[in-house]
């Protein structure tokens, strides 16, 4: 989040909040995503069915428990058939999910509540797809935390304490230009420090992955902005102290990780999405 204006002692303890809980959090999924494996699969199964659940709160008011049991189910077997090599199965899974949904809703939540299933499976497919890597898939889910992580912080100082015109007023009014730069730049260079650090091959040809990446988390978070908006919410949820609900957590990651996957199953297939994605 991109903050404008300094705030009181209410923006302070937000903050307290926000930094306590990244303390606990980030340390949990770099652990995850060291171990691998059904380890990881659960832990993202989880994540997904977290924001699945507060989607459907968000669009439908309340929670539906029939939706909701729908679609923990078709991630679970997503998940299932993801991790044991048949990501096309998952895809047929989550699709038939997605109209076995619909049909347990009114026509006007029809196709805010089935678009829910293809968001949530997004979070869920596309860091198991880059963790199944046996080379270099741990190397790719850092990498792409250190540039969701990084644009976020960033853009949320510089967006404070420069401020400067708004991003796009109309659905996020404390984002602003200069955070978004801010948060881009230092994308840049935690992302390309990585990979010097990891002893890839031309680190200045993946700079613009990089920049995509920071962008594609931006335009994530953007677009959770909009959703809240659309349908009148402040935050998605509040089980995260000083950040909301897990989609306002994971927003831009989820964005920023389809982009890293797709643009690895094109380079690398199936069997070596990272190397798609990191090896240049």
């Amino acid at each position: 989040m991109q903050v404008s204006n300094p705030g009181g002692g209410s923006r302070h303890r937000e903050l307290g909040l926000r930094i306590a809980s990244a303390a606990v959090l980030a340390p949990v999924a770099v652990g995850v995503a060291y171990v691998g494996g059904w380890t990881f699969a659960a832990f993202w199964l989880a994540a997904a069915i977290g924001v699945f659940w507060e989607w459907t709160g968000l669009v439908a008011s309340a929670p539906k428990h029939l939706v909701v049991g729908i679609g923990s189910a078709v991630l679970a077997v997503a998940a299932v058939l993801i991790e044991s090599g048949r990501p096309g199965l998952a895809v047929i899974a989550v699709g038939t999910g997605m109209v076995l949904i619909a049909v347990f809703v009114s026509a006007e939540k029809r196709f805010w509540t089935a678009a829910g299933i293809a968001y949530a499976a997004v979070m869920l497919a596309a860091p198991l797809v880059l963790r199944r890597d046996a080379s270099l898939g741990f190397l790719a889910v850092i990498f792409v935390f250190a540039i969701v992580w990084s644009t976020d912080i960033l853009a949320y100082f510089v967006g404070r304490f420069v401020g400067g015109p708004k991003l796009w007023r109309a659905v996020s009014p404390n984002k602003t230009w200069s955070g978004a730069v801010g948060g881009t730049l230092c994308a840049i260079l935690a992302g390309s420090a990585l990979a010097f650090q990891a002893g890839l091959d031309h680190v200045l040809a993946i700079t613009p992955v990089i920049f995509g990446l920071s962008v594609a988390s931006q335009l994530g978070d953007l677009f959770e902005s909009a959703l809240k908006r659309r349908f009148g919410a402040k935050d998605a949820g509040h089980l995260i102290p000083g950040h909301g609900g897990l989609m306002d957590r994971l927003d831009g990651f989820v964005t920023a990780a389809l982009v890293a996957a797709l643009l690895g199953l094109l380079r690398g297939g199936f069997d070596a999405p990272a190397r798609g994605l990191l090896v240049w």
